[in-house]
């Protein structure tokens, strides 16, 4: 099985990054690859002059341990 990769993210109450602001949240994918996760990363990160408290990342499913 092949993993797959998500940008997810959205603006915060605050620099901390600790909550989001409800109705903020964005998630993209899945991507069968990094290389595309990694491209929308930075769409998302640097469209609009993004503010101080808006972050995304990139997170991967883990392996599956079954098949």
């Amino acid at each position: 099985m092949q993993r797959r990769y998500w940008v997810i993210g959205g603006d915060y109450s605050d620099c901390a990054f600790g909550q989001l602001e409800p109705g903020t949240e964005k998630i993209s994918g899945p991507f069968l690859c990094e290389v595309k996760a990694r491209t929308e990363w930075q769409r998302l990160t640097f469209r609009d002059n993004s503010g101080a408290t808006t972050r995304y990342t990139i997170a991967a499913e883990p392996d599956a341990i079954w098949q």
